[in-house]
């Protein structure tokens, strides 16, 4: 088996590289508007951002900053097939502007816009960062009312195009057999708080460390496993650092990725390089929590009666019996394309 996974720099409000229709998933991580980091940023993609920043004007800033994300989640609902999902991790922001403190729900913008163009909403998920000291105040000390609530989570809003994906042909069938997850990971997975810890990057290109805010590896190889298959292909138009690109080869998907910052292809390209090594291991470790999990259901309950084809350990349901992780043999680097080969 071999996936192919393509990297373009370049503005990811223009998806004209790809096809309508064309992409299973979307996983991504935006720009956040009102964060002071992305001020530049999105002012270079409309110089109205910048004056209304310095007019003091928040309101306008946050309107204009989501409308150039609008033109992203515009192309998105194009190269979607019908029945495929979209998650987009996104975190609000608070601000102080002209004097006046408040909370810019970036969340909320999004989920209105993307109705609007035809996705339906799902039931998100709740992050819980993890990053935040329990004793981190925003306010004025001990007296009420001028203390804010900390923010210490962040989103991850889930959207489908049109309704549930159709499995008609004996092959579709058959690939969706072939990429189940575990019980005991639907459990954990389908709940709608994460506790997963944030990504401190240590990027030595000072260009680009400011402006990393990198998801972990564990969340989005969670969402490839629950909302795609094998062989489908991933997109992620705020490619960042790669992290898309990378749990995408470890899961055995194809993917596609978009970064307007040139900045991060050697970061990128890095990751990919030592991808084999980290996504076995990576792999292993997950059948090695299975494996526990089962030994002490079996020795706390009944024993269970359905083993899984391919390693002969034991599953607690029917469609677990053909699960079966791609162990990674090399990766094929031509320039910004790359070919995964795994062992047959």
């Amino acid at each position: 088996m071999k996936t192919t996974h393509k990297v373009y720099f370049q503005n990811s409000q223009s998806l004209c590289n790809l096809e309508n229709e064309s992409i299973h998933l979307v996983i991504t991580s935006p720009l956040y508007p009102m964060v002071k980091m992305w001020d530049d940023n999105f002012s270079l993609l409309n110089p109205k951002i910048k004056l209304a920043l310095k007019a003091q004007n928040g309101k306008e800033a946050f309107e204009l900053m989501h409308k150039e994300l609008d033109k992203v989640w515009n192309e998105v609902y194009r190269v979607l097939k019908p029945g495929s999902i979209v998650c987009i991790n996104i975190g609000d922001a608070t601000r102080s502007i002209g004097g006046d403190f408040s909370l810019f729900p970036s969340h909320s913008r999004i989920i209105f816009h993307c109705c609007e163009i035809g996705f339906s909403c799902l039931p998100h998920i709740i992050w819980n960062k993890q990053t935040n000291a329990p004793n981190k105040f925003m306010g004025s000390g001990m007296l009420p009312p001028g203390g804010y609530i900390t923010l210490e989570h962040e989103f991850i809003l889930i959207f489908r195009k049109g309704g549930k994906r159709e499995f008609k042909t004996i092959e579709e069938k058959r690939e969706r057999f072939l990429s189940p997850y575990f019980w005991e990971e639907r459990n954990m997975w389908f709940s709608n708080i994460w506790d997963l810890r944030g990504v401190h990057q240590s990027l030595k290109n000072n260009k680009v460390r400011a402006r990393s805010a990198a998801f972990p590896f564990d969340l989005a190889y969670r969402l490839i496993n629950m909302f795609s298959l094998k062989g489908d292909t991933v997109l992620d138009p705020f490619l960042g650092t790669g992290t898309t690109t990378l749990t995408a080869m470890a899961s055995a998907r194809n993917s596609v990725g978009m970064e307007i910052e040139e900045n991060f292809r050697e970061i990128i390209q890095e990751g990919i390089a030592n991808i084999v090594e980290y996504a076995n291991q990576y792999n292993e470790e997950r059948i090695q929590r299975h494996i526990e999990y089962v030994s002490k259901r079996n020795e706390n309950q009944n024993k269970i009666k359905y083993i899984n084809k391919h390693y002969g350990f034991p599953v607690i349901t029917k469609q677990e019996l053909e699960f079966k992780l791609n162990i990674l043999k090399e990766v094929r680097i031509d320039e910004d394309s790359f070919e995964v080969e795994y062992v047959d």
